[in-house]
């Protein structure tokens, strides 16, 4: 009998947008992966992105002529890697933590992305810390590269919700 736990550990499943949101703080209009197709723990993610017209950025992203800003697309590759890492942490340790950037490093944008579009986001670890992550991604369409950059995601505490002040004047009754 082997022993499965050391495994390389390349998923055979995907993981569906409800695990996403199990794994992830981020909700529309800013949850920016729909499924993750690869994953193999601690080395590399790959995540789908269906673009749609109906995403509030191309309202303004430009009317008449929707591209999906870039900046987004550096977010969508930095939310497979954080969904990569957070994969390590138990839910409840998810709960009280958070996945924040840390830096983003050489990033082009090669092609523009519009709806209709799926992007494919390849992300690579470069170095795996306990709390931190750096990591190259790549961002393809059809086979074409949209954006690549390197991102660090940190993970940091959540700070729990500050009481509302109470309005000057106010009794303490």
């Amino acid at each position: 009998m082997s022993d499965q736990t050391n495994q390389p550990a390349a998923a055979a499943k995907t993981v569906d947008i409800n695990e996403i949101m199990s794994l992830l703080p981020h909700r529309y209009p800013f949850l920016l992966i729909d499924r993750l197709i690869e994953i193999e723990r601690k080395k590399r993610v790959v995540a789908l992105k269906n673009v749609t017209v109906n995403e509030p950025h191309f309202a303004g992203h430009f009317p008449n002529f929707p591209i999906m800003p870039g900046v987004l697309i550096v977010e969508a590759i930095a939310q497979a890697g954080a969904a990569l890492l957070l994969t390590e942490y138990p839910a409840a340790d998810r709960a009280s933590k958070l996945m924040v950037f840390r830096s983003i490093d050489a990033a082009k944008f090669r092609s523009p992305v519009v709806p209709g579009d799926q992007l494919r986001i390849e992300v690579t670890v470069l170095n795996w810390r306990s709390n931190a992550v750096k990591m190259r991604g790549v961002a393809t369409v059809d086979g074409k590269i949209a954006c690549e950059a390197t991102v660090m995601c940190a993970m940091t505490n959540r700070k729990p919700a500050e009481p509302a002040a109470a309005p000057a004047g106010a009794s303490a009754e």
